[in-house]
């Protein structure tokens, strides 16, 4: 077997794990979308997940992205970042993903908004939920106050909420921390229904146990591409 069949035959058993934790969410299989995050991975081994039919790549770093995805491959895929975005990338990451997951602040939010100009972008707001002073993100109570504000942001379609989940022992430690966003994103909505139904949390770690507490989006690395630096 080739490193490139290796790696769809992972996601393939990736993609399995996910069906059956949706069958045991209760929600058809559609309900949940693998995200393969492709960081530090040739453009190669990067793509070789399609033969399993993952359509969703995850990338950390605009300027690695841009690199890798330049040709006619970017057709193929779905790009999602998924890592930390500093406002000065903010131009090249609104041309060159289709969702960005890690809007952490008003003031991103906002130069995203402009960016955008007449076009739309879909845009899933990272909130640490673990209050960890190390994680970026809004605070439960922060975006609560400013939620108004971010869903009157002309061009940002808000698909829904994002978060990583402290390092935890098991996979059972983290599922309050996702319940804990699932119960932000139903409050939130009922107050102002623009905000999407999206959940994108879980990694290789807990990924199961984020579906059975409601994700919608698994952001999954090193089960799919080994140990060789893809985060999730």
């Amino acid at each position: 077997m080739s490193e490139y069949d290796d790696i769809a035959a992972r996601a393939e058993r990736v993609l399995k794990r996910c069906r059956e934790a949706t069958f045991r969410s209760g929600r058809a299989e559609e309900a949940v979308t693998l995200v393969a995050v492709a960081k530090t991975q040739p453009l190669d081994r990067a793509q070789a997940v399609l033969a399993a039919g993952v359509r969703n790549i995850g990338e950390n770093r605009v300027q690695e992205a841009q690199k890798k995805w330049e040709g006619p491959e970017r057709g193929r895929v779905q790009l999602h970042l998924v890592g930390r975005l500093q406002r000065n990338k903010a131009r090249p990451a609104v041309a060159l993903f289709d969702v960005v997951h890690s809007c952490d602040s008003l003031r991103l939010a906002d130069r995203l908004s402009r960016l955008v100009g007449e076009g739309s972008l879909d845009v899933l707001l990272e909130v640490n939920v673990g209050g960890e002073p190390q994680k970026a993100g809004f605070g439960p109570e922060e975006l609560r106050r400013e939620i108004e504000h971010l869903v009157a942001l002309p061009g940002l379609r808000l698909q829904g909420l994002m978060t990583i989940a402290p390092a935890t022992r098991s996979s059972k430690d983290a599922r309050p921390h996702f319940a804990a966003l699932r119960q932000l994103g139903e409050e939130l909505r009922g107050q102002y229904p623009a905000l999407g139904t999206t959940l994108s949390m879980g990694m290789t770690d807990d990924f199961e146990a984020a579906i059975e507490e409601g994700a919608t989006l698994v952001r999954i690395g090193r089960a799919i591409y080994g140990d060789g630096g893809s985060p999730g």
